[in-house]
């Protein structure tokens, strides 16, 4: 606890504002440790005492025959705020501050999107030359661009929102997500605060 309340103030004197949106990697194996709800519970507490209002939870998925599962346990979480669950096959906006993916990778996000632009540009309803990136953004199920994206266990991100987090800071630890502490955490913002984000430039 004292060094949690280190970090604490450490972070507390950084000058850099804390991200706004911060994003979680994580596996289906994750999810089958003792405590691991426990400690995404837990750690959307932190996200939001430390400044986020946006948080977003992306869970790769081996076996498809888990998502119901899945989706059902993280749809019964105690979140401090309104919690959406999207899965494969889902085509509508997850619009609430608190946004899970399961199984919904960004290919398969992006490839619905380039499909849906097809079919507007098939139905007249747009011209090729006029699609922008902005058409592309309108179609996403996850919109939202996170500020900061943590990956636990120091393994690769696999296939987690490959349009959204283009100009996202990454944040890689050795540290398993079923021991991934509030010290963890605080770790990572400080890493944020550190770095000097240039969106591409």
């Amino acid at each position: 606890m004292l060094y949690e309340a280190y970090l604490s103030l450490r972070l507390r004197r950084e000058s850099n504002p804390p991200p706004e949106h911060v994003a979680v990697v994580i596996t289906e194996r994750d999810l089958l440790e003792q405590g691991a709800y426990e400690t995404l519970r837990d750690f959307f507490g932190w996200a939001v005492e430390y400044g986020a209002d946006r948080i977003t939870v992306s869970v790769s998925v081996l076996d498809e025959a888990v998502i119901p599962t899945l989706s059902r346990e993280l749809t019964a979480l105690e979140t401090p705020l309104p919690l959406a669950v999207r899965r494969p096959g889902d085509t509508e906006s997850a619009d609430a501050p608190i946004q899970v993916s399961i199984g919904l990778g960004g290919k398969r996000e992006f490839a619905e999107t380039v499909r849906q632009l097809a079919e507007a540009v098939d139905d007249g309803h747009l011209e090729p030359e006029a699609i922008e990136a902005d058409d592309i953004d309108r179609r996403l199920v996850f919109r939202d661009e996170p500020d900061l994206v943590i990956k636990t266990g120091a393994e690769r991100l696999s296939d987690f929102m490959i349009w959204q987090s283009v100009y996202s800071e990454l944040y890689f630890t050795d540290v398993n997500w079923r021991d991934f502490r509030k010290r963890d955490y605080l770790r990572a913002l400080l890493d944020y605060a550190d770095r000097q984000r240039r969106f591409g430039k």
